[in-house]
């Protein structure tokens, strides 16, 4: 009963007037002390725009990204690495020497080799080699430049799949896509900057890491878009809620924030106050941007695209009106790679799903004038094994030796650089790490990598970390 009495009686204290003024005098003196200062201009100025466009170190080749990310890893043996040679080795065992010092994912690397299931031929002027399961792409083989020599350090997914985002296998760093804006802004202030967009099995291994920002402010994340229904989930006001409500809501909020803003200097708080303005500004633009049944019905063929669906189709017509309308990163998550076993099946159902829709969004980018400044890039987190794992249909993870695809934005078109050995093993030219291709695609973007940094818990903090080294054959 006595503790009772004792919270009532401090509850009351807290209610008088004596308390209020006595308590809150420093916080309105405080208020009244940063409205002078304000007003001499001796206030921590507000920050500007952090979305709003800025230079890079040089002219840049490429003004936007479009990132097909094909999560869980795609097969290079039976796509783009053609290996005559495993097929002769199929059923035996590796060679011995292969094998030193290597760590697989869940085989046992002393596991018979598979020879490819598919077959391949030569394909433009460039005479690209590129697998019968990818029609489409085959006939824009000369605006591609394909990078069989890429080597990563991770050899699970979500590890795997956060280097190739952020650099790190560490959670917690800026992705690439927040890395761009942070870099160069973005031209439409009534989108965001960065979009993403999924399909497939399911997210991505990585989870939001993989378009996070990490120790940047956050406005410079990725933004989940749906290519179904709602863009934005809970983007339109609820029952009840008029435009006049809202807007006189959100003035509210713009003012209390733009006053801590001036006093604390907080960029979390400028962030805040964009992503409040920017949804305001949202619910008016997405809405259109994201319906395409207002493209012709020969752009909807072109892609396979059926408006009212979800699929990788639709997000890659969705992605060219994005990048149109001043979006300057765009990356489309497509989880359904990880052939352990069922391989020649599940490449059959992705490579349908997948290969029309690519080759659709680089054509279209070139018929309107977009690609030469617009980077296309293509590629899961790493590679498959050429050892066979589910009896006799499946690949293990493979970091050692991988293939991407690129087009436009500075790369040369009609290239195919680097080789593995005969079995698709280990690179044995041109390699290029996952650290020296951000360098080379932040160069592209404009910037020497080694100075797109961040100061951050003592360190000069940056995409390719202590690495990275321009591949400079990649370029036109």
């Amino acid at each position: 009963m006595s503790l009772l009495c004792d919270l009532q009686s401090e509850h009351a204290r807290y209610l008088t007037r004596r308390w209020f003024f006595q308590e809150c005098g420093v916080g309105m003196a405080s208020l009244a002390a940063m409205d002078l200062m304000r007003s001499q201009g001796l206030a921590a100025p507000a920050p500007a725009n952090p979305l709003g466009m800025k230079r890079p170190h040089y002219a840049p080749k490429a003004k936007r990204v479009v990132y097909l990310f094909m999560g869980g890893a795609p097969s290079h043996l039976e796509l783009f690495d053609n290996k005559p040679e495993l097929a002769k080795w199929d059923g035996k065992l590796p060679p011995a020497d292969l094998l030193k010092g290597y760590r697989a994912a869940f085989i046992n690397p002393n596991s018979k080799l598979l020879g490819p299931k598919f077959k391949f031929a030569k394909h433009g002027q460039s005479g690209a080699e590129i697998s019968e399961l990818l029609p489409h792409l085959s006939k824009i083989a000369d605006d591609l430049t394909i990078v069989r020599s890429m080597k990563t350090d991770a050899f699970n997914h979500a590890p795997g799949q956060i280097l190739m985002s952020t650099g790190s296998q560490i959670f917690g760093r800026p992705s690439f896509g927040a890395w761009t804006l942070y870099g160069l802004g973005t031209e439409n202030q009534d989108l965001p900057g960065y979009v993403v967009m999924q399909s497939g099995q399911k997210g991505p291994s990585g989870g939001l890491s993989n378009f996070g920002c990490g120790f940047l402010p956050t406005v410079y994340q990725g933004v989940p878009f749906r290519s179904s229904g709602e863009p934005v989930l809970f983007l339109n006001n609820p029952k009840g809620v008029t435009d006049r409500t809202q807007r006189q809501t959100l003035d509210a909020l713009k003012q209390l924030n733009e006053e801590r803003l001036g006093l604390v200097g907080d960029p979390e708080i400028a962030a805040r106050i964009n992503s409040f303005e920017l949804a305001y500004r949202m619910q008016q633009t997405a809405p259109e941007i994201m319906d395409i049944s207002q493209e012709p019905k020969h752009i909807l063929d072109m892609y396979g695209a059926k408006p009212g669906e979800a699929s990788f189709a639709n997000n890659c017509l969705l992605a060219r009106r994005l990048l149109e309308r001043g979006v300057r990163f765009v990356q489309l998550f497509h989880e359904a790679w990880d052939h352990h076993g069922g391989l020649v099946g599940g490449l059959k159902t992705q490579c349908g799903l997948t290969d029309q829709p690519c080759a659709a969004l680089v054509h279209d980018l070139k018929q309107r004038g977009l690609l030469e400044d617009t980077l296309v890039i293509w590629g899961g987190e790493f590679g498959r094994t050429p050892m066979v794992q589910g009896g006799s249909d499946g690949r293990d993870h493979h970091p050692n030796a991988f293939t991407m695809w690129f087009a436009g934005g500075g790369m040369k078109p009609g290239l195919t650089l680097g080789e593995s050995d005969e079995f698709g093993f280990n690179v044995t030219q041109d390699q290029v790490h996952v650290h020296d291709l951000h360098a080379t695609l932040l160069h592209l973007l404009g910037f020497e990598h080694t100075k797109l940094a961040v100061r951050f818990q003592g360190l000069d903090m940056r995409l390719t970390n202590v690495h990275g080294e321009l591949v400079s054959k990649m370029l036109a």
